[in-house]
């Protein structure tokens, strides 16, 4: 009965809480998603998981179906990348750059995860900041960005890696500390503390600020945790990826909210050259940084 998809299902739901969410995740509808849970329940007799306040909660039944669904996907995906390492020799170098500052919070699981499945692909960080981390492609000094996506896509190929939410982040005492979420206006005459990059990259000045022709100032900081400081310590306000500033929220060291009615969303890619981006092990970095993310960031959707 038990089929490999019933399995990637069962931990798309573990994983996302939510049947709507997870049901995206392996691409099919909410209710077809359901229909395939309805069915193995049926053919078991047992309940998988229920519905709480909380979200979803896995009984001892679908708990033990769940940690078989991820032994055997662990095992399933080792077994196609042996299967690739005998068709061809697939040792190479992957020299990355990221466009994202707050990237690095969860790029060391990913690289590690990622050195063992590839041991013999040499996985390397391009250091520094880069204005156009594109450029650096067509250049031959690196071989995948991690990033938006670029204004022009100069022959580059890009494979999604996931969306997320970008929130305001304020002192805990703030004026506007009672508000569900902040509006264009709420930033007006705020110091906007941002990593020194070109106003172009950052998603709410130009998403929200700037078609609105909202007045601010600007200070920059090139470290997370020196933007949580002076956020904290009253100099201004910011607005980072919510898997960014999680621990700064949970410990009260400042607050978050969701800027517009539907949120300020981006989406991250992986980017390189055609041929570099049909490598096995260039695509099999892209699901590695999918699984590892899904499993440890909140509040992101995979795409």
């Amino acid at each position: 009965m038990l089929e490999i998809r019933h399995l990637k299902s069962l931990v798309a739901i573990s994983e996302t809480g939510k049947l709507a969410h997870a049901a995206e995740r392996v691409f099919l509808t909410q209710s077809a998603l359901s229909h395939q849970i309805r069915v193995l329940e049926d053919h078991y007799a047992i309940t998988l998981f229920n519905r709480t306040a909380q979200g979803i909660r896995f009984t001892p039944a679908g708990s033990r179906l769940l940690a078989l669904a991820k032994e055997m996907l662990q095992a399933l995906e080792k077994a196609e990348r042996d299967l690739i390492r005998l068709k061809s020799d697939q040792s190479g170098e992957l020299r990355i750059v990221l466009e994202c500052h707050t990237c690095f919070d969860w790029l060391t699981p990913v690289m590690d995860a990622f050195r063992r499945a590839w041991p013999e692909v040499e996985i390397d960080l391009v250091a520094g900041f880069h204005s156009d981390p594109w450029h650096l492609l067509h250049e031959a000094k690196a071989d995948i960005v991690i990033g938006g996506m670029p204004e022009k896509s100069r022959d580059l190929t890009h494979l999604p890696l996931f969306k997320f939410e970008i929130m305001a982040v304020l002192p805990p005492e703030h004026l506007l500390k009672n508000k569900q979420r902040l509006s264009a206006e709420d930033f007006s005459g705020e110091t906007l503390i941002t990593y020194p990059v070109p106003d172009t990259r950052i998603d709410v000045i130009r998403q929200v600020l700037t078609p609105e022709h909202i007045q601010y100032h600007r200070r920059t900081a090139e470290l997370t945790i020196a933007i949580m400081q002076l956020v904290a310590s009253r100099r201004g306000v910011a607005a980072l990826p919510s898997w960014g500033i999680q621990s700064y929220v949970d410990h009260e060291y400042v607050i978050a909210k969701p800027i517009g009615k539907k949120g300020l969303w981006s989406e991250l890619y992986a980017t390189g050259t055609e041929d570099m981006m049909t490598k096995p092990y260039a695509i099999d970095l892209v699901k590695v940084v999918r699984d590892v993310c899904a499993e440890k960031l909140v509040g992101i959707r995979l795409i």
